[in-house]
């Protein structure tokens, strides 16, 4: 039997990921709003990885994805401790951020197909 290498959430994994999504998504609507690099985020996605160890977080931004991305990574740890506070659940995951570029790639597959 050969075993799959995709890997799939479970079902509790994917809740897991989606209540995080929602969650993240609020502290920075919530504890952010001033700062002009985080409210400019747009959580879009979410993936629970290492049995739930951590959870991928995928973002859109109109702003310049590095200057974002190092903003992000440096608020991880207050995002995070603001996230154990809200989560009802014994263990927190770890969280981490990815910038997610579906909607320019689309967008640039339309012009090319426009240009056909």
């Amino acid at each position: 039997m050969v075993k799959s290498s995709i890997n799939r959430n479970s079902p509790r994994g994917n809740r897991i990921a989606s209540h995080v999504q929602t969650l993240v998504s609020e502290i920075l609507r919530d504890k952010y709003i001033d700062d002009d690099i985080l409210s400019s985020v747009s959580i879009v996605g979410a993936d629970a990885h290492g049995g739930l160890a951590f959870v991928r977080l995928f973002y859109d931004t109109g702003m310049d994805t590095g200057v974002v991305q190092k903003k992000l990574d440096d608020a991880t740890r207050a995002i995070r401790f603001e996230l154990a506070a809200r989560m009802n659940q014994k263990y927190v995951p770890e969280i981490r951020f990815k910038y997610d570029d579906t909607a320019k790639r689309a967008a640039r597959i339309e012009e090319l197909l426009k240009n056909i």
